[in-house]
């Protein structure tokens, strides 16, 4: 059987244009949040499946990658379950192997403890524009702080590193889990039942309010109540100060303080944020990871017509793995999404070195070789991005793929120097 060129479906190879774009944003992400104070962390590719199937991940459960045990731990024909077979899987999110180090290591670890973790993740997904089933992902969490300060800064953080990268014009959608819980407490449905409703609210996008009473009521919800709830939404958009009326009109269903604390996360960050990007409450955000307890956030930006990142707190997630409640607060950059934008945008890097190409004939002497290549080391200490090759006999074709390159100038030397 003849082999495959191709990457796996939903898989791709990196071509270095891309690729120097994508060393150049990641050299941007990492010097813009360690002036935050974060610091950079590393977590395997592979977690054990039982942490990666602890009902935290949502959706992404049932998309992992899993791993046939190894060696005498396989046995096929004693196997009557997945159990099994599979003792591991490659992370489909960053979170969660973070929560697992941060169990690990609490004690050797400053409180709160900022952490930046960049790595790929995979799901079995449906590959489309901007996903694929290995991407990059890049995340700010901070554990230990359970002030809304940890809100604050991963906002503010992240924001920041997107104005480096020239993008403007979008928005942070913020919403808190504490207030859609207590929407749908004072609308009537069971605690049990807000999985499912949550599920429906979070199409609002896709299918408006009216689309959203329609699925509420075919889910076999009482009509009474689907309506209560539904007139919320309306309301609010009526509402001149729409967080003022929602936390007031639903009263001692929502959990005392939430509404000071978001109001001065809103307000903390409108004070000094700049007017390349705007702050918006948005009560229909859900964010479908089930772990988060609090404050949630997304990344809307109009090149893409989609979210490009999001995050929030996830104060239980500790207590999974040490049986101790750690208040956390995590936000993730779409990397991959991000790129795509540049690529597509032209996307320059600024200040880029000075690049030159040595361009040698073949045979040249051995001496007038060993000039050059000092030569070039002396020009690379200078600061310039040099290229020694030889030249193909095609020298014009080879020039305009090095300019192409983003090469600006080209030294040749010939074995005859006469020529």
């Amino acid at each position: 059987m003849a082999l495959s060129k191709k990457p796996v479906t939903g898989m791709k190879d990196i071509l270095p244009e891309e690729m120097k774009i994508r060393d150049y944003v990641i050299s941007v992400i990492k010097e813009t949040y360690a002036s935050f104070g974060f610091t950079s962390i590393e977590t395997p590719c592979v977690e054990n499946i039982a942490n990666l199937n602890c009902k935290a991940g949502g959706e992404n459960e049932k998309l992992i990658f899993k791993i046939l045990k190894r060696g005498e731990k396989l046995k096929l024909e004693q196997a009557s379950s997945e159990e099994d077979l599979v003792d591991g899987g490659l992370r489909y999110d960053l979170t969660v192997p973070l929560v697992r180090y941060y169990s690990n290591h609490a004690n050797e670890l400053p409180a709160p403890f900022k952490a930046l973790q960049m790595g790929n993740v995979w799901r079995a997904d449906r590959p489309q524009r901007g996903r694929y089933r290995q991407f990059m992902q890049c995340d700010i969490d901070i554990l230990g702080e359970a002030s809304n300060l940890a809100e604050i800064e991963l906002i503010l953080a992240t924001t920041t590193t997107l104005g480096k990268l020239n993008f403007k014009n979008f928005q942070i959608r913020i919403n808190d889990r504490r207030i859609l819980k207590a929407m749908a407490a004072y609308s009537g449905f069971s605690e049990e039942d807000y999985d499912t409703v949550f599920i429906i609210l979070d199409k609002m996008d896709k299918i408006g309010l009216d689309g959203v009473k329609a699925e509420l009521v075919e889910a076999g919800f009482d009509e009474a109540i689907v309506q209560k709830y539904t007139e919320l939404f309306a309301k609010m958009e009526q509402a001149e100060d729409s967080i003022a009326w929602i936390t007031e009109t639903v009263g001692d269903f929502l959990e005392e303080g939430v509404k000071d604390s978001f109001r001065e996360i809103i307000d903390s960050v409108q004070a000094t944020k700049g007017d390349f990007f705007e702050l918006v409450f948005d009560p229909t955000l859900v964010r479908g990871m089930s772990y988060y307890t609090g404050t949630i956030f997304e990344i809307a930006m109009p090149e893409f017509g989609g979210s490009c990142g999001g995050g929030g707190r996830y104060d239980k997630m500790v207590e999974k793995f040490t049986g101790n409640s750690v208040p956390a607060c995590g936000f993730s950059i779409g990397f991959e999404r991000i790129i795509l934008l540049l690529m597509e945008s032209g996307f320059q890097i600024p200040d880029e070195k000075q690049k030159v190409a040595y361009l040698l004939e073949k045979g040249l002497p051995h001496d007038v070789l060993c000039d050059v290549i000092a030569k070039a080391q002396e020009e690379r200490k200078a600061g310039k991005q040099i290229l020694v090759a030889r030249m193909n006999k095609n020298k014009k074709f080879q020039k305009d793929q090095l300019i192409a390159q983003g090469y600006e100038d080209f030294k040749e030397f010939y074995k005859n120097p006469i020529q």
